[in-house]
């Protein structure tokens, strides 16, 4: 809504914005498709692998620690050449932001305290190869299910558990058919702010200004209201879950445990060890 608002305002109604909802356009995945080919002007979320595969480094486990980190990931200079080049493939990128916040586990088990504790749990996973590989890892069997079938699953023991940002446990209402919470900040996402790059080339020099800048505002707003919600979020969540938090010392085990997905990608040609580094 602030997108669309601040943009008509700052182009006196030079740019028209129509927002849709709740997926009535498509999936993710299929809404960066029609991006490409200009079907649809732009879009935003997790369907971003046709733009760069880079943006599989933001998925990868324990990358960084917090909101703090994550935000100076985010607006970096290496951040920033991602974006541009997704114009290689169609792309304009003015902004990418964090996806929700940090992901958390629940299920119907056990208390995750160390790696051991996952293997053997049949989880939800998104449909995002980061988070497969992630979870074979940890010796999870992971079950890839939209997340609209997600509830259900879990209700009559089709899968244990699942994972997400804490804001999507609580306003799916996972803690109705789950008891165990685990805070252990393992991954967040991207969230690239993506339009296809023909239109925005057709555009003014003086509209593109205001879109990229309200494009701006608009994934740092977001980002910030994510990071206050999720503090309230889990508080909320305590008291309908049996929550722990993963200590420090089987952090270390943790990150231990997931370098090979970060070799993975690597040896995909996704990215490097350089591109990590940096």
């Amino acid at each position: 809504i602030f997108f669309k608002e601040e943009v008509e305002k700052r182009t006196n109604g030079r740019i028209k914005v129509e927002l849709y909802f709740s997926a009535v356009l498509g999936t993710e995945f299929e809404l960066q498709d029609m991006v490409a080919t200009g079907a649809l002007q732009g879009t935003r979320g997790g369907g971003f692998t046709n733009a760069n595969k880079k943006y599989y480094i933001f998925m990868l486990p324990f990358l960084v620690e917090d909101w703090d980190q994550a935000i100076k990931l985010i607006t970096s200079e290496f951040t920033r050449k991602i974006n541009e080049e997704a114009k290689a493939n169609g792309y304009h990128i003015p902004a990418c932001g964090i996806s929700q916040g940090f992901r958390a586990h629940t299920n119907n088990v056990r208390p995750i305290e160390t790696p051991d504790d996952l293997k053997g749990l049949k989880m939800r996973v998104p449909q995002q190869e980061v988070y497969v590989i992630n979870a074979r890892t940890l010796g999870i069997n992971p079950q890839e299910l939209p997340y609209s079938e997600v509830y259900m699953a879990l209700k009559t023991g089709v899968v244990d558990g699942q994972d997400n940002a804490v804001s999507n446990i609580w306003d799916y209402k996972v803690y109705e058919v789950q008891k165990y919470l685990t805070i252990s900040r393992y991954a967040t996402g991207p969230d690239p702010f993506m339009v296809n790059l023909e239109w925005y080339n057709r555009l003014p020099v003086d509209l593109q200004q205001i879109f990229d800048e309200v494009a701006m505002e608009t994934m740092r707003l977001s980002d910030q209201l994510n990071r206050e919600n999720e503090t309230e979020y889990i508080k909320q969540l305590e008291v309908k879950l049996e929550t722990n938090y993963v200590t420090p010392e089987n952090l270390v085990k943790f990150r231990e445990a997931t370098k090979p997905v970060y070799q993975y990608f690597i040896d995909k040609g996704y990215f490097t060890w350089d591109d990590i580094s940096e």
